[in-house]
């Protein structure tokens, strides 16, 4: 097991006997995933965008990415809506499955090189976008604004990560350079993020059996159909080398973090959604190495 998965495993570990202990509960899970979807990932976004280095072949992997999300949708909600869940429940499924735990497969490309850890950077943006734009629109439809089919814009307006992107962005698009004690504050503000979110899965972890049979499609849907969709793309595009082996990990990663975090936020099935991360990033510690092997 490598030194991440160490820390992961520990991380998640360690949620489950504080609140065996009862040192924390399960309340405050929520609490922790506010605080790290308010405080921790727009820092870790920013300085993603900011320090990528894109060029004309690079701008295919987040555009990879965003074309595996709508492809995976379009599955999702096709199967999904032939489970007969109720309303919160699919839309837990549905979002779970676009969404890609990107950040958890970072560790790991850092640790093989630079071109592996921007490019994966790039996979990322690509796959964030989308988490803040189209997976919460779905978030908010069957969440608790179900009983409408209006979505309020406004609910988007107070996401501080589509802020912290639309800010990087403009420091990129105009050349602009951030100060190495602003790179060092943004650093130490995403540098929890792996280890809190952790805990807080930890926390929130109450898997129920009559949500694992379900779970499993969500999981099989989000890594098996998300392997196959990537690798669909990686022939049709030509991708070799380090593109397609970035493309192919991160298609298969587990199911995001952000799902709890929506789920909390747009009051979806909670309990599902929590089962889905956690069954998916236990399997996720064994398939994201495995495939950093088999695909060189």
């Amino acid at each position: 097991m490598t030194e991440q998965n160490i820390v992961l495993v520990f991380s998640f570990a360690l949620g489950i006997v504080l609140k065996s202990l009862k040192f924390l509960s399960k309340d405050d899970a929520p609490v922790l995933l506010r605080f790290m979807l308010n405080v921790c990932l727009p820092p870790l976004m920013i300085l993603a965008i900011y320090r990528a280095t894109p060029s004309a072949n690079m701008l295919l992997v987040p555009l990879i990415a965003m074309l595996v999300v709508f492809i995976i949708y379009f599955i999702s909600s096709s199967i999904g809506k032939k489970l007969a869940m109720p309303r919160p429940t699919f839309g837990s499924f549905l979002v779970g499955t676009m969404i890609m735990n990107t950040a958890f497969a970072l560790p790991y490309f850092k640790a093989i090189g630079s071109e592996e850890l921007a490019l994966a950077s790039l996979y990322d943006i690509g796959n964030t976008i989308l988490i803040f734009t189209f997976s919460y629109y779905n978030a908010i439809k069957y969440g608790d604004n179900a009983h409408s089919d209006r979505i309020q814009i406004k609910k988007f307006l107070t996401l501080l990560p589509l802020w912290a992107m639309a800010i990087a962005f403009a420091i990129k698009g105009f050349g602009l350079h951030i100060p190495p004690a602003a790179i060092t504050l943004l650093e130490v503000l995403s540098q929890p993020i792996g280890v809190l979110m952790m805990v807080a899965l930890g926390l929130a972890f109450a898997p129920k059996l009559s949500h694992l049979g379900k779970a499993l499609i969500a999981v099989f849907i989000r890594m098996g159909l998300g392997f196959a969709a990537g690798f669909a793309l990686s022939l049709l595009f030509g991708l070799q080398g380090v593109p397609r082996l970035v493309v192919l990990t991160c298609s298969a990663l587990p199911v995001g973090f952000n799902t709890l975090i929506f789920a909390d936020r747009e009051n979806m099935d909670r309990s599902f959604a929590a089962t889905m991360v956690s069954v998916s990033t236990l399997i996720s510690l064994f398939t994201t190495p495995l495939l950093i092997r088999l695909f060189p």
